[in-house]
């Protein structure tokens, strides 16, 4: 068996994961995600840029990382001819020398278990980004190598250290000589310096428990965490488990910190959360949230919308004028540019509605449909804009920032905002999984005319429109985002008119 950095990683993040890329049925696999696909492709541009801003001359072994035998030969070679800088090479190590580094690292390892004998065979497999030639000494001479991967997330992430001490274990077994350090580099450039030492025991801990969790061939349990988990190969097969399972991570607010709290008192699914007591649901999560988780399980199993115990009808913020405006951005986030901002103009007077997309077509036009946006917003001073989340407001700033508007004028405009999400979590419980604007809206009837879009794809089809200039991809993306505040519309709509019905009714 191979036990590689890519399946370390992914186990740290999620153990399930790991053991169905081990054990599972690959025929029931999603396709990658095209989303995923760029993001593969922009980590080996960034790797590039990076080599190409340090005028580092690399060499790298002539065959595939696919051929990881003879890739790793290759590697060993170009470090024992002391390469400056090795690119795409490969490391690997069998259970005997992974044992003896441990132990020589870590005074207080112990083995217990003969892993090799119930895998059969097992090797310790690293892909790092670079090996850099530093002064030191080897068996291969008066140099030895630090491993140094190469990522395109903006900070140094616990799980991005543990595959830097990992590397680096692997590497000093190789070289017979400890790195001097293992190195991060990051989205901008920034560079991190990892302690082996203070990460070494805590991966040597995840490996066994990686291990460990392989050996009992026990799948593990299914948690759906849809920010973690929309991306994964794995996500159509775990989600058709829990929803067979009625699994509480199906239901808004249980977090895993909940769920195992509530597991540890035998509520472990949606019947046993909506028959559990009162008082010992407060006793578990808090007297708040168990208010919070009841309404939730109510109005799933009813299969109905209800307004929130605590809603206060005087606090709602969800003003109907004769103008409004509805407010919805597409951004990419490698490049760092908010590429559409597309606003919905509904008149209520004339019952009528109309799109208008500032976009940019080039990346170097958002200072320009920003202007085109403030304009036209200006035009509406006593409109309220209604958007769906945080980001609008937080881009908002930056773009004001950035193009320098005058804060009293920007302040003036945000205090027009009105965040529908915010609103929706004060006042309403729906009958669903997710409070995204998506889930909402197609819970009220609303269906996005291209049903596959989101965001992640709109920022696909926004990169293949700058690679080809076809401009149906421009087209896809305007569609998707005038759905988006047309949904906004509809939502804010249903809202207004369902909390005025129940206020009639109660």
């Amino acid at each position: 068996m191979l036990l590689t950095d890519y399946l370390l990683l992914n186990y740290k993040r999620c153990s399930r994961r790991t053991f169905l890329d081990i054990y599972g049925d690959f025929a029931v696999r999603d396709p990658e995600k095209e989303f995923l696909l760029k993001l593969k492709r922009e980590n080996q541009a960034h790797i590039r840029q990076i080599l190409a801003a340090r005028s580092q001359t690399y060499r790298q072994p002539e065959v595939s990382r696919h051929n990881w035998q003879l890739n790793f030969q290759q590697t060993v070679a170009l470090m024992a001819q002391g390469a400056d800088c090795i690119y795409g090479g490969m490391l690997a190590l069998n259970w005997l020398e992974w044992q003896d580094i441990t132990i020589r690292t870590n005074r207080e390892a112990r083995f217990t278990i003969d892993w090799e004998s119930i895998f059969g065979s097992l090797t310790f497999l690293a892909a790092p980004s670079l090996l850099l030639k530093q002064p030191g000494y080897s068996k291969f001479g008066d140099w030895q190598y630090i491993p140094v991967n190469i990522k395109l997330g903006r900070r140094p992430k616990p799980e991005y250290k543990l595959i830097a001490a990992f590397n680096g274990q692997i590497l000093a077994a190789i070289q017979e000589a400890i790195p001097t350090e293992s190195r991060l580099i990051l989205r901008q450039g920034d560079e991190y310096n990892v302690s082996l030492e203070f990460w070494q025991p805590k991966m040597q801990m995840t490996v066994a428990d990686c291990l460990q969790v392989l050996a009992e061939k026990a799948k593990p349990e299914v948690f759906i965490s849809r920010q973690k988990c929309n991306l994964c190969h794995w996500y159509s097969y775990c989600y058709a488990t829990a929803q067979a399972q009625q699994h509480l991570s199906l239901v808004p607010g249980i977090t895993p910190k909940r769920y195992q709290d509530l597991k540890e008192f035998g509520v472990n699914n949606l019947e046993s959360l909506a028959t559990v007591s009162q008082h010992q649901l407060q006793e578990i999560v808090g007297s708040d949230i168990a208010d919070r988780l009841r309404q939730q399980v109510r109005a799933i199993i009813e299969g109905q919308a209800i307004v929130k115990s605590s809603y206060n009808r005087h606090q709602l913020l969800l003003p109907t004028a004769e103008i409004e405006l509805y407010f919805d951005i597409e951004a990419e986030p490698e490049r760092q540019i908010d590429y559409l901002l597309g606003v919905l103009i509904v008149d209520r007077d004339r019952n009528q509605q109309q799109f208008h997309a500032f976009l940019a077509e080039t990346t170097q036009d958002e200072g320009k449909i920003w202007q085109q946006f403030w304009d036209f917003v200006s035009l509406y001073p006593d409109a309220p804009i209604f958007h769906y989340s945080e980001y609008e407001v937080d881009t908002v700033k930056r773009l004001a920032r950035l193009y320098g508007t005058p804060k009293t004028e920007s302040k003036a405009l945000l205090s027009r905002f009105v965040d529908l999400h915010q609103q929706i979590m004060n006042s309403v419980v729906f009958p669903v999984e997710s409070y995204s604007l998506k889930s909402l809206a197609n819970w009220i009837g609303f269906d996005w005319r291209d049903t596959e879009a989101s965001g992640d794809i709109s920022v696909c089809w926004y990169d293949s429109w700058l690679a080809t200039g076809d401009r149906a991809w421009l087209e896809l993306i305007l569609r998707y985002n005038e759905d988006d505040c047309l949904a906004t519309y509809r939502l804010k709509d249903w809202v207004v008119n369902f909390l005025a019905l129940q206020t009639k009714i109660y």
